[in-house]
């Protein structure tokens, strides 16, 4: 009786449809674990800067389809394998630290329905076993779609994007911050969100995301 339910209750990979005994099939998890980075990359940045994976092919499939598809059930595996990445980092030992994610403007969450930046970092503090502040900031200023601008303008667009949020309003973290975003582009969103913790004295302790589009690797530990 239960490999029957258990096969009734199997679903399909959300990105290609296949029978999947996981969030993704075994052809999609393969697939997306080429667009990983291999062990020790560093990329240039003000603050210590972690990134499972190139923002291309499969990741950037499973990214979209978390964000736009409601598969949040992906937030597992990359959360998971962002959290992998970051313990085998030479400055994981930051065992106080507090996971903030990057929030989205009130108009925009209430579209979307859930901020994919704190279902991924859910996930990675799950892994990691760090505490999670998902209201250390607030976005108070609707943005437009960055992607479509150069950095200069980027980094125009970002200021003053973001305020100390209730969390941390009503009690600062104990340690340092870590900021997790689902994707790292110019550094603006993070840049930004950095400026305003540390008006508070709240300490960034670096910044962790699923994917970047930089593809200058600058060095290996």
């Amino acid at each position: 009786m239960k490999a029957i339910l258990n096969l009734f209750l199997k679903s399909n990979c959300p990105l290609c449809d296949r029978p999947a005994n996981t969030e993704l099939c075994d052809y999609c998890e393969r697939q997306l674990l080429r667009c990983r980075f291999p062990p020790g990359v560093k990329f240039s940045s003000e603050v210590p800067l972690c990134v499972w994976g190139q923002y291309k092919d499969v990741l950037k499939r499973a990214i979209a389809a978390l964000k736009y598809n409601y598969h949040t059930q992906l937030a597992k595996p990359l959360g998971y394998g962002l959290a992998e990445t970051w313990l085998s980092t030479s400055w994981s030992g930051i065992s106080s630290a507090t996971v903030v994610p990057i929030p989205l403007h009130p108009s925009k969450l209430k579209q979307r329905g859930f901020n994919q930046a704190e279902l991924l970092a859910k996930s990675f503090c799950e892994f990691t076993g760090l505490s999670l502040s998902s209201h250390g900031l607030e976005r108070i200023k609707q943005t437009e779609a960055l992607h479509e601008l150069t950095p200069d303008q980027r980094l125009q667009e970002m200021q003053n994007v973001f305020n100390l949020g209730k969390d941390f309003r009503r009690r600062s973290p104990k340690g340092s911050v870590l900021i997790l975003d689902d994707i790292y582009t110019t550094g603006a969103t993070v840049k930004s969100a950095i400026s305003e913790l540390q008006k508070s004295g709240i300490s960034v302790a670096g910044v962790v995301a699923i994917a970047t589009t930089q593809k200058s690797v600058i060095s290996k530990q």
